[in-house]
């Protein structure tokens, strides 16, 4: 947290539990200070405006960054940017950072008259500021304590003008002259602070949201600033805060999601060992992603990088049941002898029901506490999350029932047909999948004990 100057202040305020939500309770405080003259504002949570402030330099979601050479122009542009971003819905607390005009002292020194003294431009600049800042000249001592020894002009004289401009400069030939004689010396209003960075003077225009998402509320900014806000040759904006934090987590967790699906892939390559297999559990993600989607709408609309984090997870809780419906299949013909047939599908369904149920419910359930805590203090990244989440389990988990083993019954046919033609040549070959002899069994009834073999010693 940096210092701040005695023009700003900050009131944290504890929340207590009522029947109206966060955002009805912030709405309601912007309302109450709005009316306040010449007060700017910026309402939302400590933590999120130290990292904001972390990001960006300014304590908002929002900060639009514009670049440029004169001052007078950085202010009247950013006026002009800052009135469009008020026009855009679910903006909200928009303003330009502080900068007021203060009197200042500007000493323009005259080049030509100083070397006709022999004087250079920053030897009439040192002694003017001694004569303002001071120079420490000595250092005095009080048992264990030193103080600096300061020489600079009172207070009554480094505020007047007069004064100023009969400032002694010595010169070079011995003689001493007034500041008057090589430097024009005059008050001026100028602004109390200019900011920089990367070398480049600049001026923020915050921003926070309020009703809608992050993303949408930036497009539109950044699409009616370009329309109605002409900006000189050399001066060009840059969009950060949270909206910068965001593009960069989207970006990341887009690779890694493309990473995650190829690793699934893979692995389900090796677990079923054909790729039809492996492509046709993968076929149960889009149904997970129609409920999450429609879960998303239904609770706000806002997607964010928790709803991203909540898509991931679906990757991998869809597969599962795809995995259980899909072995169970292979595992009848191969193990239990059935064949590619309609029956064996429904068989396999049926008894794959259950678990893939119990499963659902299981996670289903533990996430709904968190689903319905919308609002509630510190789930702003795990509800949405749930939410999705939930979503995706919902309608992967019932339209799974159907659409799996329709597709298998569809495109499992050389599947099918390559796991019987391994269970005829086992059994061909007498020996099983793990190279052991098969004990024929024919001719031994069914539920019939074996003979138990004899033991040494019996």
């Amino acid at each position: 947290e940096h210092a701040e100057g005695v023009h700003y202040t900050e009131i944290d305020v504890d929340l207590k539990e009522s029947d109206r939500s966060r955002e009805e309770i912030l709405h309601n405080i912007r309302d109450q200070l709005a009316v306040i003259p010449g007060v700017s504002t910026n309402v939302g949570q400590p933590i999120s405006h130290r990292l904001d402030h972390l990001q960006s330099g300014v304590r908002a979601q929002i900060a639009v960054k514009l670049f440029g050479d004169d001052l007078g122009t950085l202010r009247a542009k950013a006026e002009e940017i800052r009135n469009v971003m008020s026009t855009v819905e679910g903006a909200t607390d928009v303003q330009i950072e502080k900068q007021v005009l203060i009197p200042q002292v500007r000493f323009n020194v005259n080049r030509t008259a100083a070397a006709q003294y022999g004087l250079q431009p920053g030897e009439v600049a040192e002694t003017l500021e001694i004569a303002l800042n001071g120079k420490r000249v000595s250092e005095a001592v009080e048992g264990q304590r030193r103080y600096d020894v300061v020489v600079r002009y009172d207070d009554e004289s480094r505020g007047n003008l007069d004064a100023l401009k009969g400032v002694t400069i010595d010169t070079p030939q011995g003689s001493q002259i007034p500041a008057s004689a090589v430097a024009e010396i005059e008050y001026i209003p100028g602004p109390n602070q200019v900011l920089r960075e990367n070398s480049q003077r600049r001026i923020v225009i915050s921003s926070n949201v309020e009703g809608r998402d992050l993303g949408s509320v930036v497009q539109d900014m950044q699409e009616r600033t370009r329309a109605q806000v002409q900006l000189p040759e050399g001066y060009f904006i840059e969009y950060g805060g949270q909206f910068e934090a965001q593009q960069e987590a989207t970006k990341t967790l887009s690779l890694l999601t493309i990473f995650s699906l190829i690793a699934i892939f893979f692995l389900l390559l090796k677990a079923l060992g054909d790729w039809r297999s492996a492509l046709q559990v993968m076929i149960n993600i889009p149904l997970a992603l129609i409920g999450a989607i429609f879960a998303m709408f239904i609770t706000g609309g806002v997607f964010s990088v928790a709803t991203l984090v909540g898509f991931i997870s679906l990757v991998g809780i869809t597969s599962r049941n795809g995995i259980m419906m899909l072995s169970h299949y292979l595992h009848l013909m191969r193990e239990e002898g059935e064949e590619f047939t309609e029956h064996m599908i429904i068989r396999g369904s049926l008894e794959r029901l259950v678990p893939v149920l119990m499963t659902a419910l299981t996670a289903g359930l533990s996430l709904i506490p968190l689903a319905l805590a919308a609002g509630a203090p510190g789930k702003e990244i795990l509800h949405p999350l749930a939410v999705v989440v939930l979503g995706g389990i919902l309608t992967s988990t019932l339209l799974d029932q159907l659409v799996t083993p329709a597709i298998f019954y569809k495109f499992g046919r050389p599947i099918a047909a390559r796991v019987i033609r391994e269970r005829k040549a086992q059994q061909a070959g007498g020996q099983d999948e793990f190279g052991e002899d098969i004990e024929s069994e024919k001719d031994v009834p069914p539920f019939a004990e074996k003979t138990p073999e004899p033991v040494a010693g019996d």
